[in-house]
């Protein structure tokens, strides 16, 4: 329902904007929206048969680790913790295992591997769904961990500033890691309040120490090594864990002496499906997105955001890279052309390009995940989903721009 309101929001509000700048004289913002339309039309086609392949190895993987035990092995493994942030699922569920997949791909970076993982947990979950069009807690706790975008290794944005001539690329890599990591402990103690979860357990709060701990220790070792070491270290530690749950799940079908390629022939037929049904989902979603930015919604929200803050006196310097925050929700590859179009007009090492960076890494797209992700089992009622996801993404938002001060400022 949630989504409805947005979606026709969006609609309306490019209708608005367009209605204005045409009586202004623009009249070639209607060819802009109607262009846009068919574009992101095309363009979610294109992304849903760029997943099929990468679904189908993906799945076909799992497939293997649930029939070779593996999945069972790291449910079990993670149950302590697991069965107090999602209650509702069994202890031992095979769904515990595959959103520590998911999670553990989204750290890494790798992109690819965690949407057919995160889409094997949607489908587990909702096999404990009695309603199914309607999200359940850990459906929802789940998406909100994957909307909150925690990632170690943020390889690509180090990329794209070194392609803009960045004196040093690497330096945005500690303020990334601690905006993503506070829009991920927003988004858990968000969703928890919600669902009434206790996070003053013992075992989450060891657990959550933890992370704080190990997310340290990252900062402290990368802060030790050059650009060429870090770049080479980071890409090489991601290739080498993907490598080996790869093999690992192999091996462990070659234990239990089942028949591995028939078993990855199977869980490949579900991922080239999954393909399929999220085709109308992402059609939707991104046309919406689309039609807004050409009407200039987009544009008029930051000018009045500008406009505001320089009527309270406040330093506008972080207005300039608001794009690409505001874009993120929306659309990954929308947000990274903003991050780009930020450091070209300003400078890679200027504030509003390394704020831009920071804003592209603390958050993830949210209502792309939610649209791939509910819709991938059918799932229109989203409850809390949005609200959750959205204030993950608002209390990284902060985060970045007062790390951005402090570090750049």
């Amino acid at each position: 329902m949630v989504l409805n309101y947005i979606w026709i929001a969006f609609f309306l509000l490019a209708a608005v904007c367009a209605i204005v700048q045409g009586a202004m004289g623009n009249t070639g913002v209607f060819a802009d929206i109607i262009g846009s339309t068919f574009d992101n039309a095309k363009t979610a086609f294109e992304i849903s048969l760029g997943l099929t392949g990468v679904l189908s190895l993906w799945m076909g993987i799992m497939k293997i680790g649930e029939k070779g035990g593996m999945v069972n092995i790291l449910s079990k493994a993670l149950s302590p913790v697991f069965t107090r942030l999602f209650p509702d699922i069994p202890k031992g569920h095979p769904a515990t295992g595959h959103i520590f997949m998911n999670i553990a791909a989204n750290m890494l970076g790798l992109d690819n591997a965690a949407t057919p993982l995160g889409l094997k947990a949607m489908e587990s979950m909702q096999e404990l769904n009695t309603q199914k069009d309607t999200a359940t807690n850990p459906m929802i706790m789940f998406l909100v961990l994957n909307t909150s975008g925690l990632t170690i290794i943020p390889v690509s944005i180090m990329v794209y500033r070194a392609q803009m001539g960045a004196a040093q690329p690497t330096d945005v890599f500690v303020p990334i890691l601690l905006a993503t990591f506070a829009a991920t402990l927003a988004g858990i103690i968000v969703t928890s309040l919600y669902q009434r979860i206790n996070l003053l357990q013992p075992v989450l709060l060891i657990t959550l120490g933890g992370l704080c701990a190990l997310v340290a220790g990252v900062i402290w070792g990368f802060s030790q090594m050059d650009k060429e070491t870090m770049d080479t270290v980071s890409t090489l530690s991601a290739n080498i864990i993907l490598f080996s749950i790869i093999l690992a799940f192999i091996i462990s079908g070659m234990t239990k002496r089942i028949n591995v390629y028939e078993a990855f022939i199977e869980g490949a037929k579900d991922g080239f499906t999954t393909a399929v049904r999220v085709i109308p989902y992402l059609v939707a979603i991104l046309v919406a997105i689309g039609v807004f930015r050409a009407s200039g919604g987009m544009d008029l929200l930051i000018q009045g955001i500008n406009w505001a803050v320089e009527s309270c006196g406040g330093n506008t310097d972080f207005v300039a890279s608001l794009p690409t925050a505001l874009m993120k929700p929306l659309s990954g590859s929308g947000a990274r052309g903003m991050m780009v179009d930020t450091m070209t007009t300003y400078g890679a090492d200027s504030f509003a390009g390394r704020l831009a960076c920071i804003f592209q890494g603390s958050t993830d797209t949210t209502f792309y995940i939610l649209a791939v992700y509910f819709g991938s089992v059918g799932i229109r009622h989203t409850r809390h989903a949005v609200t959750c996801g959205l204030l993950a993404d608002l209390a990284g938002i902060l985060a970045a721009i007062a790390i951005a001060y402090f570090f750049f400022g």
